[in-house]
């Protein structure tokens, strides 16, 4: 007789809890201390030159998330009115709302199964004489194939913005991801690699790109008059309380990665038996998988079961999860703008009904992952 599956008395596990170090407080303290709280402290200028060392860039330029990062990136590379920005289809929406504020129009390209990125092979279908950029998004796992994005930028002599956001501290072959783009982007969310709370990165190898975004980021204050403000900017500062957080983590970020590798690949060795799961491999041809989420999608439609019904079980064995990015095309508040109507993406619009992601958390213990995999095994029968 099968011993039946209880959720009683099951300590929670959160998908994502921030690990945060004591020299990591001790150093927010320190400028705390100081006095040095705004935008305006020396740490943010020791991230910013940190941050450039490892990536491999002339310029960053720290800002309020990677929202922000985005928006930014995309009016200084003079996108405008009636320009095509082709992005994901799968991805978070700030990729589609920093191309809308310019006025231009996002295209979108669906996402590949076997990786969950953007569709190389479908990329220069979409492009038009209006095309003027690439949002290049990494996706979860494993980064794009960016030698092709490369190549299909160069040969069609459009812009490329790579959001780095999801893979900070990964590498595209022997090169840092988020050292491709005329413009990376980066994101420091409580969930990241590292994080500032809030906070995000631009980086740049164009003096001109750099000293744009700076203006930018910072209301466009006057060079002559301070308060004659020469653009519409925003006040999209990185605080030096933040800059100090991320400054000490930044320190760590090897170790970081490693942690995430070593997480990832205790899922995958174990989900990996169940043929109703698809869980990423641990590398790819040109990429390590570093595993910022540890991501599963339910494969067996036959299971009747979607990733929205399987959180629910999980959660009342104390496990914590969260959906995957519901796609662009189907977006009330995109399609209530006219756009994309009647556009379908199969393959995005099956990740999102069908995936999920797992704790993965820094400090997340070996009995934990096994308890969830030994869950969602006996849930999904293999």
């Amino acid at each position: 007789m099968k011993k039946k599956l209880s959720s009683r008395n099951k300590k929670f596990i959160p998908v994502s809890r921030p690990l945060i170090t004591k020299m990591d407080s001790e150093n927010v303290y320190k400028v705390l201390k100081k006095g040095w709280i705004s935008s305006e402290g020396p740490e943010v200028k020791k991230f910013e030159d940190n941050f450039s060392k490892l990536v491999n860039r002339k310029f960053s330029i720290s800002v309020s998330n990677g929202t922000a990062a985005l928006e930014i990136a995309i009016k200084a590379l003079g996108i405008k009115k009636d320009d095509e920005v082709i992005i994901p289809n799968f991805t978070i929406i700030s990729n589609a709302l920093a191309v809308i504020r310019q006025n231009a129009k996002p295209v979108l390209i669906d996402c590949d199964l076997q990786n969950w990125n953007m569709k190389i092979s479908d990329i220069e279908k979409k492009i038009t004489k209006k095309t003027k950029a690439i949002i290049a998004t990494h996706i979860y796992n494993f980064p794009l194939d960016m030698e092709k994005i490369v190549k299909i930028c160069n040969k069609n002599n459009i812009l490329l913005i790579e959001d780095a956001a999801e893979v900070i501290g990964q590498k595209y072959k022997n090169k840092m991801c988020g050292s491709f783009g005329d413009i990376s982007t980066f994101s420091f969310y409580a969930n990241k690699q590292i994080t500032t709370g809030e906070g995000g990165m631009i980086v740049t190898n164009n003096k001109k790109i750099n000293l744009k975004c700076k203006s930018l980021r910072n209301l466009c204050f006057g060079k002559k008059n301070r308060f004659n403000h020469e653009d519409i900017g925003w006040n999209y500062r990185l605080s030096n309380i933040q800059a100090a957080l991320g400054l000490n983590q930044l320190k760590r970020i090897k170790k970081i990665v490693k942690r995430k590798e070593q997480i990832g690949k205790k899922y995958y060795s174990i989900l990996n038996k169940n043929s109703n799961v698809q869980i990423l491999k641990p590398k790819c041809s040109f990429a390590k998988n570093i595993y910022w989420i540890v991501g599963i999608v339910i494969k067996n439609k036959k299971l009747k079961l979607d990733a929205a019904a399987l959180a629910k079980k999980l959660i009342d064995f104390g496990i914590q999860t969260r959906p995957f990015f519901w796609p662009m095309n189907k977006q009330k508040a995109l399609l209530d703008l006219g756009l994309f109507k009647k556009q379908t993406y199969p393959n995005s619009e099956f990740l999102s009904k069908y995936g999920l992601y797992l704790p993965a958390s820094l400090d997340i213990k070996n009995k934990e992952i096994n308890f969830i995999c030994n869950t969602i095994n006996r849930i999904l029968k293999k």
